[in-house]
């Protein structure tokens, strides 16, 4: 027993220590990454906020993070009511074709975002990421909206219109702010995937336009500057502000319940 608490112990100590050496390095005064990091500077970070190429991939990021998250969102609860107004196998088969991008590997995915994406003629464009954004990310948006609607009190619809509330003002009125909580986090959680996602928006990106996670791995293959981590630590930071915003403004079991019913 001591032994299986010892290496427990060891196991979450050992799990951020990427993290805290990437942090670590990004404060180095030196060209290069090390650990530890010797002489403390900013001089990173102040690199990384006047490259005009760093800030416009992160404005594309957060641009495109925001807007796969609103629509995400917004088609994951259409599904989700529409999942739970309907019965037997076609809201299971349904349920399953949301939750279908959970499945395949990245790569995979990526391939096929490329030939979707040249379908439509959005190859190497925003538009063209934001189609594959929202695709990988709807399950994220959906499992937590879907867990919310279940545990939604139905007959407080039923006595808003039975007491002459019309559909949409039920919807406006009871419904939706009933499902805030699962709203609140697919919002979240949608931007942070969508903002942190690399793989398979490698195959999507353009000479014209690129995500920040992108550009990170590229720079990465032909420099060792300690940019990339000072990069690292803000992004690492803005996740763990969003996610203790999740838990301040709802809290993560909805998120977890998600998962559980998987």
């Amino acid at each position: 027993m001591n032994w299986h608490r010892a290496f427990v112990i060891a196991l979450f100590l050992l799990l951020p220590g990427p993290i805290v050496i990437v942090v670590a390095a990004s404060f180095s005064s030196a060209g290069y990454i090390r650990f530890p990091p010797g002489a403390l500077s900013l001089r990173w970070y102040a690199e990384f906020l006047s490259d005009p190429r760093w800030l416009e991939a992160l404005l594309v990021s957060v641009s495109l993070a925001l807007a796969s998250a609103l629509i995400t969102t917004t088609v994951a609860l259409m599904a989700a009511l529409a999942a739970a107004r309907s019965t037997g196998r076609l809201a299971a088969l349904f349920e399953t074709a949301v939750l279908a991008p959970l499945i395949f590997p990245h790569a995979a995915l990526g391939m096929a975002m490329v030939a979707l994406a040249a379908m439509f003629h959005v190859y190497g464009s925003f538009a063209g990421l934001l189609l594959a954004h929202c695709i990988i990310t709807l399950p994220f948006a959906y499992r937590p909206i879907s867990v919310s609607l279940r545990k939604m009190d139905a007959t407080l619809e039923e006595a808003a219109m039975s007491l002459g509330s019309q559909p949409w003002n039920t919807f406006w009125r009871v419904t939706l702010p009933l499902l805030r909580p699962g709203i609140v986090t697919a919002l979240l959680f949608t931007f942070i995937i969508s903002f942190d996602e690399v793989t398979i928006s490698m195959f999507l990106v353009g000479p014209e336009i690129t995500t920040l996670p992108v550009g990170i791995y590229s720079y990465i293959q032909e420099s060792g500057r300690p940019v990339v981590a000072a990069i690292s630590s803000a992004l690492v930071a803005l996740t763990l502000i969003l996610v203790l915003a999740l838990e301040r403004l709802v809290g993560l079991e909805l998120f977890v319940e998600a998962e559980r019913t998987r």
